[in-house]
């Protein structure tokens, strides 16, 4: 009689064989030590896998047709069970189906044979899966292990900071060797710029068991400095006390030789920009100076014609000289203002960073004849550093005055012309400053935002008014500076975030 023959019983039986595998004793002991959820078990894979048992006995599935053993499998890898676990498990199955079927009262050799063959044969191919998954794993984590160490700047530390391990890129980014890395402190590659206040904070952190993270200053063995970005956490044994630290660093050295040198540009930039201003205060100041010395010099000449000098008169001068000193001091307070770091952002309307940016240079059109046309299409409010995008601004008038003071030649006074229009559309407002001195020449138009690019004749330029302008409104500001030509002369496009 073959096992084929009790394929109804085993059905009706189901749940009696589930019982019988869930209460071997070395089953349940794998179960919870690994804290297997017994309901997820049997709901998810027991049910299944005895359906499929009962197929094959059947007939009806061909061994290996499971994919729920499949996922059983998956399941236990999860867990990290041995191939002897796995085996532990899998027999359970088997002494529950034959205990059983011996409560059928079936005392068939030829059937125990049947039973024996089935799981001899299904359980081959299971190990066979599970240990071909299991290496598959093990040679990607392999795999994982080698790039992590020879691209991950790691090290692993004892609780008072001595190092125990470190990965080979930590070895190349330092010049060390592992010798002689291991049983050394990170002061080996500590660089004596670094302040003592983030070590001091760094130590406070991990050792309060939270994760520090920033950028640390280190020196190579050649004594040359290199930057990292730093997670350091505390590792912890089953008490929760700390036995380590590990230490993940990014090398982010180019990034900051950038920002040095942006730093280098930005404090030229300043320079520069102090300059234009002091001569902008030599102009403003030039009519006023006139007019205080003339009425100085009116005051005898008077006396000399008149024999004396009226009360009336002294006033009225004296009066005249506090307007022309009141104008100057003003001059100096606007100037003075404008130097001002700006901490926060403030909101401005568009028309009022034009008016702060003209009346800076409203002497210096006046003297050199440009006509300033203004058009107002829509005016709205942005949030901005005030006195940069003013710095921008007067950069850029600046500049199309240079350009057409620079074509006597070509330009008549009485030509020359300035256009300012500021209006916004749905996420930005802009404001376009357009000349009518020709434009820019296509061969140079794409690189006028670059650091020392100038194009003055005069050698007066620096190179850094638009790259700092740029710089000013696209990682400042989140907005967008842009150059184009039109038919009279170049645009720059200003473009601010409403939002």
């Amino acid at each position: 009689m073959t096992l084929n023959n009790y394929v109804d019983q085993l059905k009706q039986n189901k749940k009696t064989i589930i019982k019988y595998w869930l209460s071997n004793k070395r089953v349940v002991e794998i179960l919870d030590s690994y804290k297997l959820d017994k309901i997820i078990f049997v709901k998810k894979y027991a049910s299944f896998v005895i359906d499929y048992y009962i197929d094959v006995i059947d007939d009806k599935k061909e061994i290996g047709d499971c994919p729920v053993i499949n996922d059983l499998l998956d399941y236990l890898k999860s867990k990290d069970l041995s191939s002897d676990e796995l085996f532990i498990i899998c027999s359970g199955f088997k002494i529950a189906l034959v205990k059983n079927i011996y409560d059928l009262k079936i005392d068939s050799f030829e059937v125990i044979s049947e039973i024996d063959y089935i799981f001899e044969r299904n359980f081959a191919a299971v190990l066979n899966k599970y240990s071909k998954t299991v290496k598959d794993v093990e040679n990607k984590l392999r795999k994982t292990v080698a790039i992590v160490n020879k691209y991950v700047i790691m090290s692993k530390t004892d609780k008072k900071g001595i190092i125990k391990e470190v990965s080979d890129a930590f070895c190349d980014i330092s010049g060390f060797s592992r010798d002689e890395l291991i049983g050394q402190s990170h002061n080996i590659v500590r660089h004596p710029d670094t302040n003592q206040y983030v070590f001091k904070n760094l130590w406070e952190t991990i050792l309060d068991k939270k994760v520090w993270q920033g950028e640390i200053k280190n020196q190579k063995k050649s004594g040359h400095a290199y930057w990292v970005y730093a997670t350091i956490e505390p590792s912890f044994n089953t008490k929760g006390e700390i036995t380590g630290f590990y230490a993940i660093r990014q090398d982010i050295t180019s990034k900051k030789e950038v920002e040095e040198q942006q730093n280098i540009l930005v404090e030229q930039s300043k320079s520069a920009a102090m300059g234009e201003m002091i001569s902008m205060i030599a102009h403003q100041w030039r009519q006023p100076l006139q007019a205080v010395s003339i009425l100085i010099q009116k005051l005898p000449l008077m006396k000399m014609i008149e024999g004396e000098i009226s009360d009336e008169i002294l006033n009225q001068v004296v009066e005249d000289i506090g307007n022309q000193l009141e104008y100057m001091s003003k001059t100096i307070d606007d100037f003075r203002d404008f130097f001002k770091p700006d901490k926060e952002k403030e909101e401005i309307k568009l028309s009022r960073l034009i008016e702060k940016a003209i009346d800076f240079l409203a002497y210096m059109l006046k003297v050199d004849t440009i006509k300033l046309n203004k058009y107002a299409i829509d005016d709205c409010i942005v949030k901005v550093h005030i006195n940069e995008v003013v710095q921008v601004l007067i950069n850029i008038i600046k500049n199309a005055r240079d350009i057409m003071v620079e074509k006597n030649d070509g330009m008549q006074k009485e030509q020359r012309e300035l256009s300012i229009k500021y209006y916004k559309n749905e996420d930005f407002a802009i404001i376009e400053v357009e000349d009518n001195a020709g434009g820019i020449p296509q061969n140079i138009i794409n690189r006028i935002f670059e650091p020392y690019f100038s194009t003055k004749k005069n050698k007066n330029g620096t190179g850094l008014g638009l790259y700092m302008s740029r710089t000013i409104i696209e990682q400042h500001s989140n907005g967008r500076l842009s150059a184009s030509n039109s038919g009279k002369g170049a645009i720059f496009k200003i473009e601010l975030p409403i939002n």
